[in-house]
């Protein structure tokens, strides 16, 4: 059985859109594309380089998918070359030549290596794909793919990369969740202050109280008057 890990970049206030650069998803109005580069480090660096060394196949929204296939495929390759970058070339020839499992109504139109649409009901071609064999599916953005993930509980892991910013619109992560509880297993800080975590779904939402055990009169016209 497969796990499905999310991978995501996102804001103090739950936002995921457009994190490299300004051109790469404007919709909606956002207006802080791009609002990574500023905070990234050697830390968040080598978080990635390490959740990219395991094998994995990605799973990507069709907009995601668009903005990868216009890019990773065209990274230079070129150890001379000027824009010549060790860690974008490395991904880029992973990226190239893992399986790319897309959600689109346009299965025709994945002109990049490797690349295969689910099928029509994406919540039955997410879980066919979870009992087969192979490596993890890991995501990346799609948050209209990621929306449909977590309203069936088909997220097994998170990798999150927490930057110090609000942004106050855009796309977040968690729109559609439904209520589940995570375990935190690794963790670490990075020197512009993003929180670096890996949580595993750990079942249900326990809930308790530290009310008294003998209300007040005043809290208990508290309560009447909230239902």
């Amino acid at each position: 059985m497969r796990k499905i890990v999310v991978g995501a970049f996102v804001s103090l206030d739950g936002v995921m859109q457009a994190p490299g650069g300004p051109e790469e998803d404007p919709r909606g109005g956002f207006r802080h594309g791009g609002w990574i580069p500023p905070l990234w480090d050697e830390i968040s660096s080598g978080a990635i380089g390490e959740g990219f060394a395991e094998p994995f196949d990605l799973l990507l929204g069709r907009r995601t998918y668009d903005i990868f296939a216009a890019h990773w495929p065209y990274v230079e390759m070129d150890p001379t070359a000027s824009d010549f970058n060790a860690l974008n070339t490395s991904i880029a020839d992973k990226f190239n030549a893992l399986t790319k499992y897309v959600a689109t109504h346009r299965p025709d139109s994945l002109t990049w290596q490797n690349s295969q649409a689910l099928g029509s009901d994406v919540v039955d071609s997410v879980r066919t794909l979870k009992q087969s064999d192979g490596p993890i599916l890991l995501t990346q953005g799609s948050t209209e793919l990621l929306a449909i993930l977590f309203a069936h509980d088909l997220v097994d892991e998170l990798r999150l990369i927490t930057f110090p910013l609000t942004l106050g619109k855009g796309k977040r992560l968690f729109d559609g969740a439904i209520p589940a509880a995570f375990r935190l297993t690794k963790s670490a800080v990075s020197s512009t202050g993003a929180l670096v975590a890996t949580y595993a779904r750990a079942g249900d939402v326990r809930t308790g109280s530290f009310a008294m055990d003998d209300p007040s009169p005043a809290e208990i016209e508290r309560r009447r008057t909230l239902k």
